[in-house]
């Protein structure tokens, strides 16, 4: 073997007998556990969330929005975007079964995403319906259109006031959604006159508002309430009886009444409720806002509840001989075409459920024998047949114990809650 060899091999063996004992070395070496002390010492890299509109990420698109103009189309939207009618008449009929794209109102709200790109292409486009709903047509691979709903937080609020004129005033005075005016009439329909509000009654109430965005779209859940009217405390707490909830005072006592299911025994519906109805006399179509129960004349005629008689007169050229009753702030019911009326009822009577007030008959515009039977809610007519009654049972006993725990927090937070001060 030659010098020159000999030379070769140990400059090889130099180089490879020490690389091989680091390699062996280095994955052999025991690992070192992690401990708190080298998880503090590592730098933690976080990656933020994508910003989202409409589910789709922000930073991947070039975004306009705009608002549907008047006498605007769907069509005139595509055009300016660079669709072509064929597809603007594929996505006309992908819309059918989500949204009637003929309905787009002026003043919505349409976003549309771009691509982010050179091309600038439509990639989808956005229409609100409304203040949740939303339509998405997505131009994507081929026209993929649906309807989605943004996300509804409920936000948890209280809110306090001293009425000087109404209560709807008092709530806009004290920055609160005056939504909750009507909420409120509604809980405390039976224990509080809201035509009779003094000056200096006054609410506490804690409730959830309901946002999409950063819009205000409607009173929730109201949790508790305390209204202060005519020197008198008036609670409503929500609480659940056999899965059902209802608001009840601090007693326990339901603070709904529920009405009769109708104002007459023996009868028969023979018209109903209908904002189109033929009339039978004058032959022409015009509302018919309420019930025709058929009966004979003198069938007695009862109060559908709890009330105060406002009118008990004459009609000539409609309603005949009618009573009409208010049974709070937010019911009232009329009684039509009465034979006669019973002994005892005048304008101002205070009459109870179940109570005889009159017969039916035939008087004024009629064809026959038959009570005309309307209810208004907050002044509007309402199908009597879908009148929700309410429950008129306290808590059952036997959950007295559970229900006085669970309202205890509530009142204490009522009682505590400060009042604004007058200026």
């Amino acid at each position: 073997m030659t010098k020159k060899k000999v030379f070769i091999i140990i400059a090889i063996a130099l180089f490879v007998i020490p690389s091989v004992y680091f390699a062996i070395h280095r994955y052999n070496h025991p690992i070192s556990p992690v401990t708190e002390d080298t998880l503090d010492s590592l730098e933690v890299i976080e990656i933020p969330e994508p910003e989202l509109l409409y589910g789709l990420p922000v930073d991947s698109f070039q975004i306009e929005e705009s608002n549907v103009r008047r006498n605007q189309f769907l069509a005139d939207i595509f055009l300016k975007a660079d669709v072509d009618y064929p597809t603007i008449n594929t996505i006309v009929e992908k819309s059918k079964p989500v949204f009637d794209v003929r309905k787009i109102k002026v003043g919505n709200r349409y976003t549309l995403f771009y691509s982010n790109d050179t091309l600038r292409q439509l990639n989808h486009f956005v229409y609100a319906i409304d203040n949740t709903d939303y339509m998405v047509v997505s131009l994507t691979d081929s026209v993929h259109v649906y309807r989605d709903i943004k996300e509804t937080r409920n936000i948890s609020k209280m809110a306090t006031g001293v009425i000087n004129s109404s209560l709807w005033n008092a709530m806009k005075e004290n920055n609160v959604n005056p939504i909750l005016a009507n909420e409120l009439s509604e809980i405390f329909a039976w224990t509080v006159d809201f035509f009779g509000i003094e000056k200096g009654d006054n609410f506490k109430v804690f409730y959830e508002e309901l946002y999409v965005d950063s819009v205000s779209i409607g009173i929730g859940q109201i949790h508790s309430a305390l209204f202060h009217h005519r020197g008198r405390n008036y609670y409503a707490f929500k609480y659940a009886e056999d899965s059902v909830e209802h608001y009840f005072d601090e007693q326990g006592q339901s603070l709904r009444k529920a009405f009769l299911k109708a104002p007459l025994k023996f009868s028969r519906v023979s018209s109903r409720f209908s904002h189109s109805r033929l009339h039978p006399v004058l032959k022409i179509r015009r509302p018919h806002h309420g019930v025709d129960y058929a009966a004979a004349t003198g069938t007695p005629v009862y109060a559908l509840g709890d009330g105060r008689v406002i009118a008990r007169a004459y009609q000539k050229r409609g309603g005949g001989n009618y009573i009409k009753i208010k049974h709070n702030s937010v019911y009232r019911t009329v009684y039509m075409h009465l034979h006669g009326f019973a002994k005892g009822i005048s304008k101002g009577t205070h009459v109870k459920q179940g109570q005889l007030i009159g017969y039916v008959g035939s008087t004024g515009l009629s064809t026959g024998p038959h009570l005309d039977f309307r209810v208004y809610k907050n002044g509007k007519p309402v199908d009597p047949l879908k009148i929700d009654a309410p429950p008129v049972n306290p808590v059952k006993e036997e959950n007295m114990e559970a229900f006085s725990a669970f309202i205890r927090p509530l009142k204490n937070q009522l009682d505590a809650l400060p009042l604004p001060v007058s200026e």
